[in-house]
This record gives structure tokens, C-alpha cells and sequence, in this order.
């Protein structure tokens, strides 16, 4: 099939056509989906600045908020440790190297129930059967980001090994399956400790910041325009010639 475009001969063939306009669509969708989470990271930086301004909450407050209140706010106060409980969040990687991120439950005054706290980053050993060993203070001052929506990555069947010993090793922190391990009442809160002396905090609640969406928008864009480009000309057939 031949068409006539800007006094230019196209040879089409329905195949290719198809597939360049499935491939422009699907680049262009990719595009606009990144543009979109740039919206959506804009705002959340913006709320989050905002929650910053207003303040840390004190622990008293964690029980009177919502949950929607309570995401992102910053928190301050004295929490002490509930031994031996802790777990070691699996799969978490500062500077290149892998290693665990230590979670603990902390009992603070104001709150009945207890706080998850992620202290930060321990470096892990070469022989994964052996675990890191780790001290963990008995009075902890809490200063960091409470967050109510934690993901993780489960690269394996099963969460939590229930080996019955403490730390105990998880691949995702899960409120209710925690709860059920240790038999303790927790808010389905996290607390990412700011600043630890004992363990490296690396928490960025924001990992991709806007601009990076939005550069890899510009780069499914120009993708779409090179494949209907590059269609374009390899359809090209020569100019119309003058009747």
C-alpha cells in the first residue's frame, strides 16, 4: 500500500504500521505515567516539608491521629528497648555492600502500644547462616519519620525465619505477622531513626525525586518520536513528481 503524504510517497505495509503505532502508544504511555509520578513525588516532597515545619509529634499524639495524619511526620521522645525482641530486615544494601536493617519494638511513655523502631543498617557477614551480632541500647532517644505504608521484597517463600531465637530474620516488615511472632500489641506504625550511633541510617522516604521522573518522561517521549521517525523513513519512497 502506497499513500501520499507532503508530496512524499509512502510505501505502507499494514503489518509494520501496526506495529509502530503499538510501539508509539506504549512509549507514549510510559511517558505520561512518569510524568504522573513526578506529580505524585512534587506533592509528596511538598507534604512532607510541610509536616517538617509543623514540628515533631510527641509519642501521646501517635494514639489520638489518624494513620493518614501520622505518615511522614517526624517524632521525638525517650523509648525503652522490649528485649530480646528485634528483627533483621533482610536485603537492605548501603554503599554496595549487603546487609540487614535492625527493627526493634520500643515501649514509650505516653503510648500503650509498643513502636516499631528501625534503628538502621548493620553490615552482614559473607556466610548467611551466621548472623551479624548486634547491641542494642536499653534506652533509645527516638528521633526520625514515622511511616503507616512500608514495602519489602519478598525473595523468598517465607517472611519471617521463626527460628524462636532473637534476632529473628524477615524480609518485609508485615505489622500483624510480627505481632503474632512476639506476642506483643504494636501500632502498625515504623519509626526510621534519623541519626544512630550504633547502626547507619540510610532512609530516604523519597528515593527518585521528581526531576528523575521527569527526565525518564523526556526519554520515552523521544523514543516514541524516533520509532515513528525511523518508520517514516524506511517507508519513504521519493517526492511526488509534478503532473
Amino acid at each position: 500500500m502506497r499513500i501520499k503524504l507532503a508530496k512524499q510517497h509512502f510505501a505502507v505495509n499494514p503489518l509494520w504500521l501496526c506495529l509502530t503505532l503499538t510501539a508509539f502508544a506504549i512509549l507514549i504511555n510510559l511517558s505520561w505515567w512518569q510524568l504522573n509520578r513526578a506529580g505524585e513525588k512534587t506533592a509528596q516532597l511538598q507534604r512532607l516539608a510541610a509536616l517538617q515545619t509543623a514540628g515533631a509529634l510527641t509519642p501521646a499524639q501517635l494514639a489520638e491521629l489518624e494513620p493518614a495524619a501520622i505518615d511522614g511526620a517526624p517524632l521525638s521522645g525517650e523509648a525503652r528497648w522490649l528485649a530480646p525482641y528485634s528483627w533483621l530486615l533482610d536485603n537492605q544494601i548501603v554503599g554496595g555492600q549487603v546487609g540487614y536493617d535492625v527493627i526493634v519494638p520500643v515501649q514509650v511513655e505516653g503510648l500503650t502500644p509498643l513502636l516499631l523502631v528501625n534503628l538502621g543498617w548493620v553490615a552482614g557477614g559473607r556466610d548467611r547462616r551466621q548472623l551479624p551480632l548486634i547491641e542494642i541500647p536499653e534506652r533509645i532517644r527516638l528521633d526520625g519519620l514515622l511511616r503507616t505504608e512500608v514495602s519489602g521484597l519478598m525473595l523468598l517463600g517465607q517472611n519471617a525465619e521463626e527460628t524462636g531465637s532473637w534476632p529473628m530474620r524477615i524480609q518485609q516488615v508485615d505489622y500483624g505477622e510480627l505481632a503474632r511472632i512476639s506476642g506483643l500489641h504494636l501500632l502498625p506504625v515504623l519509626l526510621y531513626q534519623q541519626q544512630s550511633t550504633e547502626f547507619i541510617s540510610h532512609y530516604q522516604p523519597v528515593v527518585l525525586p521528581p526531576e528523575k521522573h521527569r527526565g525518564y518522561a523526556l526519554q520515552w517521549f523521544l523514543l516514541a518520536v524516533a520509532v515513528v521517525g525511523v518508520a517514516l523513513a524506511a517507508a519513504h519512497q521519493g517526492r511526488v513528481q509534478d503532473e
